[in-house]
C-alpha cells in the first residue's frame, strides 16, 4: 500500500476490538520507529511509556474523559511524555550534542523561563507523535490520539517522576462496528488550495 493510501484510510478509531492483538514484533518495531523520531537540534527531551496491562489500563481509563472505552479496549495505550528535569537535561547536552547544537541551545533556549523550556520540549514530542501515528497508518495498526486525558493522574497511575504525560494514542484494531471508519462516515479536510500556497 502506498503511503498516501495508508493516509486516506487512516482515521481516529472510536471502537476498538479487544479480542484481536497487535504482533509483538510490530509492537518491537513502533517502539523503534519512536526512538528514531526527530527533534529539534536532535534534543530527544521525552520518553513513551507502552501500556498493555489491562488493570493498568482500566485505571488510565478513569482519566481519559471521553476516551474511556478506547483506553479500556485497544490493544496498547502509548503515552508520549516530555522530561522534567530541565537541569539534567542541560548537563548532559555536551555528551550528546554536536557544539553547533549546545551553542544554539545555550544561546536561544537556556535563557527561557521553565515554563517556556517545557513548551518547547512538548513541541518536540508532537514532533514524534506525528511520525508515530504516521508509522502506524503504513503498519495498518489502527490509533486514536487523545489530548483528552488528565496528564497528572496518568502520572501518578504510572508513576513518573522524571517525565510528565503530554497526549496518549491508543493503539490497536478497529470494531467493525465503528461508525468512524472512512467507509462508514467520509474523511473531512480542507481543500488543497485551502492549506497549500506556492510560490
Amino acid at each position: 500500500m502506498s503511503f498516501i493510501k495508508s493516509m486516506q484510510e487512516r482515521y481516529a478509531t472510536k471502537m476498538y476490538d479487544r479480542s484481536r492483538k497487535i504482533e509483538s514484533n510490530k509492537i518491537e518495531e513502533l517502539k523503534e520507529i519512536l526512538r528514531l523520531s526527530p527533534s529539534s537540534i536532535n534534543s530527544q527531551p521525552w520518553n513513551f511509556t507502552f501500556i498493555s496491562d489491562q488493570e493498568t489500563k482500566n485505571e488510565l481509563a478513569k482519566a481519559s474523559f471521553h476516551n474511556t472505552e478506547k483506553v479500556q479496549d485497544c490493544d496498547s495505550v502509548v503515552v508520549f511524555s516530555r522530561i522534567n528535569n530541565i537541569q539534567a537535561f542541560e548537563e548532559g547536552l555536551a555528551e550528546r550534542l554536536p557544539q553547533g547544537a549546545v551553542d544554539y541551545y545555550n544561546n536561544f533556549l537556556k535563557p527561557l523561563s521553565e515554563e517556556k523550556k517545557n513548551a518547547w520540549f512538548e513541541k518536540q514530542v508532537y514532533l514524534a507523535l506525528g511520525v508515530f501515528l504516521s508509522a502506524c497508518a503504513e503498519m495498518q495498526i489502527d490509533s486514536t490520539p487523545m489530548e483528552g486525558i488528565e496528564p497528572d493522574k496518568y502520572d501518578k497511575i504510572l508513576g513518573s517522576k522524571e517525565s510528565h504525560a503530554i497526549v496518549a494514542v491508543a493503539i490497536g484494531y478497529r470494531n467493525v462496528e465503528d461508525f468512524n471508519q472512512p467507509e462508514k462516515k467520509a474523511k473531512t479536510r480542507k481543500a488543497l488550495n485551502q492549506v497549500i500556497k506556492t510560490n
